[in-house]
Order: structure tokens, then C-alpha cells, then sequence
């Protein structure tokens, strides 16, 4: 059965006059189509352009017109983002609020629909520098070589077992990997994944992590072709990434792990772990399918923090 397409986010009651209406479903179509967004990126953007809507409602006193936008000034969109911080959005929210409200006015300018330089000259709200949540490399290990454990069902323990090693061993978001088909199951050193907006990259394989999938599909009792789901749920459907983070809660308590440790925690313990051990930003880069260096060389900072705490253990000067 073909993939059902993204919903329409709703229009009413404060999508404005019948113009306003039409120009955001266009956006949310072209957002579909032409920068395959995927269903969580349109369902962020659809919310923050309703919001943006909303406050301008009451802003303004009514429904705005795509007149109405054209003629804001950057005191109004501060307005709203102010409204935003004080309803308790942290700067990374707002900040995102802002993209999509800037996405929407350029796709305005684009199709002739109206323009607002304004909106330009914001500024977007200053981010924290994030730094990923990365388990110890004993911690990673334990939760691959435990989460078997968890289940009474043999073929549901392989399957688990294959699923993280596919997440550590190669850094796959658990969005990838519940993506995958019959078809993708490695047969050689490589898989080919697809990645956000579907980008395909190629990422290394390690005989562990193949011959775990292996003995997991040897065990699935679900027959399937190549078009079926790689990892299935107890009913034989795709498996649900809920199931997944249920039983990352499970070994949290099992193991004693920070709550830091989720499926995509064992992503970044990936990156983490490959850069401590030598490997260079670029690689990384190509592993984890990132557009932009920037992204990836947010683990230099986890791994400068490594540094230093060993630093501050081990140097005789900073013993009292």
C-alpha cells in the first residue's frame, strides 16, 4: 500500500481570508513535493505558521490578509516572538518558529504573492551550543550486549539485538534504520541509506553488525519480499520506533544508564567514540549524513570535555 501524504496542516479558524488559506496550502504542497520535507518537519512548520497566524489575529484584531503580511513591520514579528519566550519557548523553538515564518514569506516573494522585507532583519534568537548525549563506550557495549535479555521471544531478542548494533555500529538514525526493506539487509561490507530530505549515502558494514541481522531474519517468523520491512513488529508490521525507545527506558533501569541513554543516544556514541579513537570530521561527516561540518563538529566539544576531565584527574597539579 503506497505511503499516505502528510496531512494539510488545518487552515481554520485563523488561517485568515480565503488567500492567506490558499498560499499556506500551496506552501505545505510545495514543501511536500518540491523540498521533500518529511512528515515531521511538516508538521513542526505547519504548527508554527499557525501560531504565527494566531498571534497576528489578536494582534491585529483580525484574521490577517496576505495584505496584511505585506505591510508588518519588525516591530509586529518581534511582537510575536517576544509572546513566543514569554509563553515559556525556549530560544531553539523560537528559533524554529522564525525558519518556518521566513520560509513562508520567501515562498510568498517566489510566487508573487507578496513581499515583506521586513522579516529579513530579524535576528533569530541566540542558541545554546548543544552538545550530543553520548554513552561510555562500556555502556554502548552493555546495551547491545543486553537488550536481548529483555524478551522472552527468541526472534524479538535477535531482532532487538540486530537493531542497536545498526545504531552504534553504524550510526544510523532510528529513523533510518526502521526505513529499511528486506531488500537493504547487507549482504556485503556496505549499506546504502537514505538519509534526511532522501539523501542516499553509503555507509560501512562490520561483520557483527551483518551477521546480526542475519540471525535475526533467519529467526523472524514474518516472510516478506524485498519490499517488506526490514524490522517488524510482534504483528509483523514495520516496528514502531516507540517500541524501540521502550526498550531503551528498560535497559536504563537494567543497566543503571543517565537518561540520556535513547536509540539516537547510541548515534552519537557512534560519532563520539570514532572521533576519541582518531577518526577524522570529514569521515564522520559522510557516516552520519550530515549536510554541514558545522553539525558534526559539535562532537569535538564532547570529546574536548573527555580531554579535560582527564586532564584535571591525572596532571599532579591538580591534586590537592
Amino acid at each position: 500500500m503506497p505511503a499516505t501524504a502528510p496531512a494539510r496542516p488545518a487552515l481554520s479558524p485563523v488561517a485568515g481570508d480565503g488567500s492567506v488559506a490558499a498560499a499556506v496550502a500551496a506552501w505545505h504542497d510545495w514543501l511536500t513535493s518540491e523540498r521533500r520535507a518529511s512528515a515531521h518537519t511538516l508538521e513542526a512548520y505547519g504548527r508554527d505558521l499557525r501560531a504565527f497566524l494566531a498571534f497576528l489575529t489578536v494582534h491585529l484584531g483580525a484574521p490577517p490578509s496576505l495584505a496584511d503580511l505585506c505591510n508588518l513591520a519588525l516591530g509586529d514579528f518581534r511582537a510575536f516572538l517576544a509572546a513566543r519566550a514569554g509563553a515559556g519557548l525556549v530560544a531553539s523553538s523560537r528559533a524554529r518558529n522564525l525558519a518556518a515564518v521566513r520560509g513562508f514569506f520567501r515562498f510568498l516573494e517566489r510566487n508573487g504573492l507578496g513581499a515583506n522585507p521586513a522579516v529579513r532583519l530579524l535576528r533569530t534568537p541566540k542558541l545554546g551550543k548543544s552538545v550530543p548525549k553520548a554513552l561510555r563506550v562500556e555502556e554502548a557495549l552493555a546495551s547491545v550486549d543486553t537488550v536481548g535479555d529483555l524478551s522472552d521471544e527468541p526472534w524479538v531478542a535477535a531482532r532487538d539485538r540486530a537493531l542497536l548494533l545498526l545504531l552504534y555500529g553504524c550510526g544510523l538514525r532510528i529513523g533510518e534504520a526502521l526505513a529499511l526493506n528486506r531488500r537493504d539487509a547487507p549482504q556485503s561490507d556496505s549499506l546504502i541509506v537514505s538519509g534526511k530530505g532522501g539523501k542516499q549515502r553509503l555507509v560501512p558494514i562490520l561483520p557483527v553488525v551483518r551477521d546480526a541481522i542475519s540471525a535475526y531474519l533467519a529467526a523472524c517468523p514474518f516472510p516478506g519480499d524485498g519490499a517488506a520491512a526490514l524490522f517488524v513488529g510482534v504483528r509483523g508490521g514495520r516496528l514502531d520506533p516507540a517500541v524501540v525507545q521502550r526498550q531503551m527506558r528498560r535497559l536504563r533501569v537494567a543497566l543503571g544508564l543517565p537518561e540520556a541513554a535513547t536509540p539516537h543516544a547510541l548515534r552519537h556514541s557512534f560519532a563520539t567514540h570514532l572521533l576519541a579513537d582518531g577518526g577524522d570530521l570529514r569521515t564522520i561527516q559522510e557516516l552520519l549524513g550530515h549536510a554541514s561540518l558545522s553539525t558534526t563538529q559539535r562532537y569535538t566539544d564532547v570529546d574536548a570535555a573527555r580531554l579535560a576531565a582527564v586532564h584535571r584527574r591525572a596532571h599532579p597539579r591538580a591534586r590537592k
